[in-house]
């Protein structure tokens, strides 16, 4: 992290983007069509639908953010969200406890064991095409490289998927989850690292979409441990999440 040394990234992230819940009906319209246009248009996951909205059964009991550009036009650039469990039904799976059923360390954690209330998963992390620059990220909703964090000549920082994962923690930490788990590639685990921020691999690798780990993390942890450099992007994007529901909640929309 030592080419960053000169950068704010908070700053940096705040020039380029910007990034709120999705609260409103319009706002999830808009992770929706986002999504479909990734998950469903461009990588063909889901099949396509006539409303053009993405939408599956963990949806109505799951938070949702959104980054757009932070310079007018204003431009949606991508969305994630945290599913939390369904409060009608809290022994319901999370979506990752269906994909890697068979292929879960129960000797590491067993989410079935786990305050229900207090775990979620974050999922459905999209960025649209147009920000996915380089020809390797064509067939991937998201991803973290180690090309985007530059050299120390030619400084880089992946702000667009970072700010995504730390909009999800931000959304955790203000609604009381302890341990968020995620299915990601093999490789995150090292680039997270980079950011001083521990993501602990909880099963084998299953067949989803590609390779992919079951992984955990601890909510607290994160934000105590979190990089002194990365402080600053985390200040702006937790702020930005909760002047975003300080908003929704005083009647005004966040999409204009």
């Amino acid at each position: 992290m030592q080419l960053f040394e000169r950068h704010n990234l908070g700053h940096g992230f705040r020039k380029y983007f910007e990034i709120a819940p999705a609260i409103t009906e319009s706002q999830r319209n808009d992770v929706y069509r986002i999504r479909h246009e990734v998950y469903c248009e461009e990588l063909h996951y889901e099949p396509e639908r006539a409303d053009r909205h993405e939408i599956d059964q963990y949806d109505p009991h799951s938070l949702h953010c959104l980054i757009r550009t932070s310079s007018a036009p204003k431009q949606l650039v991508g969305c994630t969200r945290l599913v939390l469990t369904d409060p009608g039904d809290p022994l319901a799976p999370l979506p990752f406890e269906h994909t890697c059923a068979a292929t879960l360390d129960r000797s590491i954690v067993d989410p079935a064991r786990l305050p229900r209330e207090c775990i979620a998963e974050v999922s459905r992390l999209a960025v649209r095409g147009n920000y996915r620059r380089r020809s390797g990220e064509a067939k991937a909703p998201v991803t973290i490289s180690e090309n985007d964090f530059g050299s120390e000549s030619r400084p880089r920082f992946p702000y667009i998927p970072i700010g995504l994962y730390l909009g999800s923690i931000a959304l955790a930490a203000r609604s009381g989850i302890d341990t968020v788990f995620v299915l990601t590639e093999p490789r995150l685990a090292s680039h997270f690292s980079k950011l001083g921020v521990e993501i602990r691999q909880i099963g084998g690798p299953v067949e989803h979409r590609g390779i992919r780990v079951p992984s955990m993390m601890d909510v607290s942890t994160v934000i105590k441990n979190m990089r002194s450099l990365v402080r600053p992007i985390w200040r702006v994007v937790q702020e930005e999440i909760e002047r975003g529901f300080e908003e929704s909640a005083g009647g005004r929309s966040l999409t204009g």
